[in-house]
């Protein structure tokens, strides 16, 4: 509301702040754990981290990565962030939840969200790593016994049928009884190992409308606003904003989004201000003609939330409308085609700082 009174049309609601790639894990949906060893085991300090925090001013932040438990320094993060009065969403994969546990202390403003993608045959085939369902499992409950907040993390790939989908979300709100569940459609960017298993556009709103006919927003706690869950369901029509949710990470400020590093700022306030945010989004660019992912809608989504209010209401009292005609579609036909730069892009950070390291054991 402050922004809108302001008059700024183009604001940040989440930092999505990776401290690191490095991984346990090495999941098939998943760019992240490719890199060269150099890059894997480079860290953004506690101190980068919260200079991020400050820099950017947004009220949530989101750590991914990578494992971020996984970083040495996640315990100071976390604390700083929590008191800056941040809402803290730190992601994980559990596998160390348990034996961390005992780094942190419960708070509204921390949350772990954890990552399931499914029950135990599809978490576990997502991640290739059988067993992982039950460890992640016997994590949250862990979490949730010592009073700390506990979110589900969801990614739906083409293999789980609208069924499947129900079962796992009456399993997270009714047996894990979590705050909510954070779901989005898989989106089948470049650097993806597994390019086969991902949703385009129209098989992600049949999917969510088969899902919504079995059930409801009541029926389910989602961490996302009503309006998204009715975009996924294809009854509204939203450009992305991927400004809302910006990304840090051991290169710098990602251009354009989260999933796509088309280049590099090295402030905030120079990714606000120089990125062409026009060419990027369904409609302007072929990497995002299939995209549905909450970091680049959710926040299209909260920002229609505020300025029609009672039209959130309304799907929240009535429910997800499954039965009418989609939104139009936005066109593709001036799209201009893809740039395949990510290679160039890394390689040039990684030269800088190759660079910077000499300068420095030189002096």
């Amino acid at each position: 509301m402050r922004q809108r009174m302001k008059r700024n049309d183009r604001y940040p609601l989440v930092l999505m702040l990776e401290p690191l790639f490095r991984c346990n894990l090495a999941c098939p949906g998943c760019g992240k754990i490719d890199y060269e060893d150099d890059i894997l085991n480079r860290r953004l300090s506690a101190e980068e981290c919260l200079e991020a925090v400050d820099e950017c001013g947004a009220p949530i932040v989101s750590i991914p990565g990578g494992e971020p438990l996984l970083h040495r320094e996640i315990e100071a993060i976390v604390k700083g962030i929590v008191a800056r009065k941040k809402f803290v969403y730190l992601c994980t994969n559990a596998l160390l939840l348990e034996k961390k546990l005992d780094l942190f202390e419960p708070t509204p403003y921390l949350t772990f969200s954890v990552h399931l993608d499914g029950m135990e045959h599809h978490h576990d085939k997502a991640v290739n790593q059988p067993g992982t369902f039950v460890r992640a499992v016997s994590a949250i409950r862990a979490a949730k016994a010592r009073g700390f907040r506990v979110n589900v993390n969801c990614t739906l790939f083409n293999q789980m049928t609208a069924e499947e989908a129900v079962d796992f979300f009456d399993f997270c709100t009714n047996d894990l009884n979590v705050e909510g569940i954070t779901v989005s459609p898989g989106y089948a960017y470049e650097r993806a190992p597994d390019q086969e298993h991902f949703l385009n556009r129209t098989r992600t709103k049949q999917l969510f409308r088969d899902i919504f006919s079995a059930g409801s927003l009541k029926r389910w706690r989602f961490s996302q606003s009503t309006l998204f869950m009715d975009y996924l369901a294809g009854n509204q029509q939203y450009h992305c904003t991927p400004w809302g949710n910006p990304t840090r990470n051991v290169f710098g400020w990602q251009r354009p989004c989260y999933l796509l590093a088309e280049g590099y700022a090295s402030s905030f306030a120079q990714l606000m201000e120089e990125t062409d945010w026009d060419s990027y989004g369904t409609g302007n660019y072929e990497k995002c003609a299939d995209c549905m992912v909450h970091c680049g809608y959710e926040a299209s989504a909260v920002s229609d939330t505020v300025a029609h209010p009672l039209k959130a209401l309304g799907v929240w009292l009535k429910g997800i409308d499954t039965k009418k005609p989609m939104a139009p579609e936005i066109s593709l036909e001036n799209q201009r085609p893809a740039q395949f730069v990510f290679n160039d892009v890394v390689k040039t950070m990684s030269e800088r700082a190759a660079e910077a390291r000499e300068k420095s054991d030189a002096a």
